[in-house]
């Protein structure tokens, strides 16, 4: 057995303020719904780099020292997809949207009168909770199952 394998690298940021967090109505098939903002690191980024260049790519906003809080994965056909996770409560700019969805502040009492994404509360869970760190899809007789750890 290898003991390498090819990773895609990918961060989330979970903006948020008082009563609200920041959610993108993405509008890509994959992952349709509002999420958490996002992207891949490039080549040779530093992850930290990569979630500030992505949280202004897709929002306008510059986040202030991202703490990373977990990290959710998957197999993918030619490896594994790894997401690190971050939380940001400082950030500058004027707030716009991307191509790749349209940016909402949303109100944490209000987040089941949106369309989530489907593990949006799972992964709102390992990212809040302090005791927690993975979230993991793993493939168990033919169906998807969620680990947090």
């Amino acid at each position: 057995m290898a003991r390498t394998e090819e990773v895609e690298l990918t961060v989330l940021c979970l903006i948020h303020r008082e009563d609200a967090y920041l959610l993108q109505d993405r509008i890509k098939k994959d992952w349709k719904g509002y999420t958490l903002p996002g992207g891949h690191v490039e080549p040779e980024e530093s992850i930290v780099d990569a979630v500030v260049r992505e949280m202004q790519e897709e929002t306008g906003l510059t986040v202030i020292h991202p703490k990373l809080c977990g990290m959710k994965q998957f197999p993918i056909d030619h490896g594994r997809y790894l997401v690190f996770l971050f939380l940001a409560d400082t950030f500058e700019g004027e707030l716009r949207s991307s191509e790749e969805g349209e940016m909402h502040w949303v109100k944490k009492d209000e987040l089941l009168n949106v369309n989530l994404v489907n593990d949006f509360h799972e992964l709102l869970q390992v990212m809040t909770d302090d005791q927690l760190s993975e979230f993991q899809y793993v493939l168990e007789d033919g169906e998807w199952k969620v680990l947090i750890k």
